[in-house]
């Protein structure tokens, strides 16, 4: 896979997917509306304040890529874009419609279980079955051409494993609370045996005291019994 985004313009493909998809009568999308859709409130994970100065930037440097056409509709004098990512006939990223749902959500929210995609993917594609986010999933991970997606380990307390978009290269991932925690203290994940290790050390402090206890109680009995025959 030779697609890499930064972190604002995955927000911009993302955006401009979606919008494709659930207005299509409104897209492409002028400078401010998308804008406006990067940094709506709702769908978004975080959710940015962007200018349009800086949205812009991005969305330059997504045309150079071939990644973003700008087009400007008939009797329109204001640029508007429209995304070149997947499913366009200009590259070679073909995804199915669900595929295309799941990728969309990843890049506008982050790492998602299949839970939670399965509750969101909807809004833009129809998923044929309660088995369909897996599939799909399994299918992005193993493509030859891929893998567009990657299982995360499953965090604690949580039933299911998250899934994040490769895009941005796995050093993007957004480290777990446990991870983020330990990075910064500067410390590792504990050794699997370090719990029995400590029991250990600390049984073996005990009878060390024991053993204490007991040779003192034998000198307090002796140090009686010579108070009392004298």
């Amino acid at each position: 896979m030779n697609t890499h985004l930064t972190a604002l313009e995955a927000r911009l493909i993302g955006s401009l997917i979606e919008k494709a998809l659930t207005t299509p009568d409104q897209y492409p999308l002028s400078l401010n509306a998308l804008t406006n859709a990067c940094n709506q409130k709702s769908n978004r994970d975080p959710v940015l304040s962007l200018d349009e100065r800086t949205v812009q930037e991005s969305v330059d440097g997504l045309v150079k890529k071939h990644l973003v056409l700008e087009k400007s509709g008939f009797g329109s004098r204001v640029p508007k874009y429209q995304h070149r990512f997947c499913n366009t006939g200009f590259g070679s990223l073909e995804f199915t419609p669900v595929q295309t749902a799941i990728i969309c959500e990843l890049l506008l929210r982050g790492p998602q279980t299949p839970g939670e995609l399965r509750t969101r993917v909807p809004r833009m594609a129809e998923v044929p079955d309660g088995a369909g986010i897996e599939s799909a999933l399994e299918d992005l991970a193993t493509r030859p051409d891929g893998p567009f997606v990657k299982q995360l380990p499953r965090e604690p307390g949580r039933r299911d494993s998250r899934y994040a978009h490769l895009f941005s290269g796995e050093e993007t991932i957004p480290l777990t609370p446990t991870e983020a925690r330990l990075d910064a203290e500067g410390g590792a994940e504990p050794h699997p045996n370090a719990a029995a290790d400590s029991r250990s050390s600390l049984q073996a402090r005990v009878a060390t005291l024991e053993e204490q206890v007991a040779a003192l109680r034998q000198d307090l009995e002796e140090l009686r019994g010579s108070i009392k025959s004298s």
